[in-house]
Parts: structure tokens; sequence; C-alpha cells
């Protein structure tokens, strides 16, 4: 009796065994694939605030609220399923997917590049002057667009994830998809909240009229605008370097690994005469990545302005009864 409680209990030490290593085996995968996501991530940061531009301060941690629940539930409730779907019966799609979305970071990122260096005002944003006169009305139409604008980043998230872990069993894949999914969520609105409310703390700093804290608030109050503009401007190098990185890496997949290769090989010979050479080496990488994925959306702007813009206009265009 004694001897088969303690093999049961050894069989029990051995399921826990193998259950704690998988557990540590999603957590290394959810760090890889969240890793690899981080140029989307600094983009979806640096774009969210400017959705709460124009409300009362009352509304705006209310509004992020709103956005990153749509956000999970676009995560959670359609590409989770939808890319477990895809990895179990369409694997090879996943990487034609990949590209297509790497092109499309390029041309995002060329576009914001393009009004960074050449500004223009006919592209600035028109939803103020064009607000309905209904202040919920509007406040639930720029939420709308902002989980619109976050489901195209969540899918290049959630498919950079399944790609990471496209070989690893179907609960594993469901697990690390989660996993990812909620904690880049979390991370992006919890820190997009931080920023946006960041100037009400520097402004009640300021309040106090204490030495130390007045200085603070105004160091808050000045530099939040400066360092959103940073924001923007290292989110589109992120979404540039990302995309142009998916995409090499897709072409390597169907062969064509020239490209990738002298990019990797060119970074590691540069690096390897400077101190801390595996941070140079990925540092010059992930520039000769941005310079091709600014190529790729110079590219991409015919395809996008004669193509595929007007057929979507056609496609959304009411049928005349």
């Amino acid at each position: 009796m004694a001897s088969g409680l303690f093999a049961l209990l050894d069989d029990v030490a051995a399921i826990a065994k193998v259950a704690s290593a998988s557990i540590d085996d999603i957590a290394a995968q959810s760090v890889k694939a969240g890793t690899k996501a981080a140029g989307i991530v600094i983009d979806d940061t640096a774009v969210t605030p400017r959705y709460v531009v124009g409300f009362a301060s009352a509304r705006e941690l209310p509004i992020i609220g709103k956005i990153a629940v749509g956000s999970l539930r676009n995560k959670l409730l359609i590409l989770l399923p939808g890319a477990l779907i895809l990895s179990s019966f369409a694997p090879w799609a996943i990487t034609p997917l990949l590209l297509v979305g790497g092109l499309f970071l390029c041309f995002e990122g060329y576009e914001k590049l393009h009004s960074m260096v050449v500004p223009h005002d006919e592209h600035h944003d028109d939803h103020v002057a064009d607000a309905p006169q209904d202040p919920h009305e509007f406040e639930n139409q720029m939420v709308a667009g902002a989980i619109r604008t976050d489901f195209i980043l969540s899918a290049e998230i959630m498919a950079l994830t399944l790609a990471t872990v496209a070989d690893a069993p179907l609960f594993n894949r469901a697990l690390v998809l989660g996993v990812v999914g909620i904690g880049i969520t979390m991370a992006v609105y919890g820190l997009v909240a931080l920023i946006v409310k960041a100037d009400d703390a520097g402004a009640a700093m300021v309040r106090t009229k204490k030495p130390g804290l007045t200085q603070i608030g105004w160091v808050l109050v000045k530099g939040m605008p400066k360092f959103l503009a940073v924001l923007s401007v290292v989110g589109t190098l992120a979404m540039l370097w990302v995309g142009g990185d998916i995409v090499l890496h897709s072409l390597a997949h169907y062969g064509l690994d020239a490209p990738e290769h002298l990019i990797k090989d060119t970074a590691k010979a540069i690096a390897s005469s400077l101190p801390a050479a595996g941070f140079f080496g990925w540092l010059f990488g992930a520039m000769g990545s941005g310079v091709i994925g600014a190529v790729l959306g110079a590219l991409t702007v015919p395809v996008v302005t004669y193509v595929i813009t007007p057929l979507h206009a056609a496609l959304r265009k009411p049928k005349a009864v």
C-alpha cells in the first residue's frame, strides 16, 4: 500500500516537473514573441494618445480603458482563434500573411516618415472639425476608430507571435498567444495612461508650491509634448525596422535569403571592431532593415494610391436602390 502511494507521488512529481518545464517554455516563448513585436508596440504606444486630444481630462482614462477593452477583444476573441485555425489547417499561409503585414508596416512607416520630412497640412487630422455635436457620439466614434487601428497592429503582433511558436503544440500556441496578447495590451495601454496623465500629475505638483515637487512638475508639464514627439519618431523608425525585417525574413523562407544575409553579415563585420559588438551588430542590422523598409514603403505607395484605395472606396460605396 505504502509502495503504491510512493509510486503515485513519484508520478505526480514527474507530472509536476513536466508541467513546470512547459510553463517555463511558454514563458520563454512569450518573451521571445513579445520582443519581436517591440517595434509595433512602440508605434501603438505613440499613436494612441492622439485619440484623447480635445477631450476633458476626466474622460481621458475612461476612453483609454474602452480602447484597451476593444484591443483585448480584437486579440482574444477574433485574432487568437483565427491564428489557431490558420496554424492548424493552413500553416502555409502564415508566411504570406506576414509578408503582406510587413509591407503594410513599411507603407505606414514610410508615410509617417515622409510627413515628418515634408510636412503638409492636407493630411492633418480632420476629426475635430468633422466631429458631431453630441460629445458622447464623438467619443464613441474616436474609440471605434482607435480600435480599428489597433486591430491592424494587433494582427501583426499575433502573426509574429504565431510565427515564433508555429511548431509548438496547439495548447502551447494558444497559451503563448493569450499571454502575449494580454501582456502587450496591458503594457501599451498602461503606459499610454501614464503618458496621458503625466501633465496633469505635473500640474498638481506645481500647485503644491513645494520646491522639489514644483520643479518635477514643470519638467513633466513642459517635457511631455517633446517626449510624445520623440516617441512618435521612434515608433515610425521601429515600424520601418520591423516591417523591413519581416519582409526580409519572409523572402528568406522562400529561398531568397541573400538580402537578409547581406545585411546581417555587413552589420557583424562593421560591429566586430567596436566595443559591445553584440549591441552594435543589432543596431546596424536594425538600421539596414529600416532602410529596406523605407524603400519598400516608397515602392508600395503607388499600389496603395492607385489600386488598393480606389478598390476599397468602390467596395464601400453604397449601392443605388
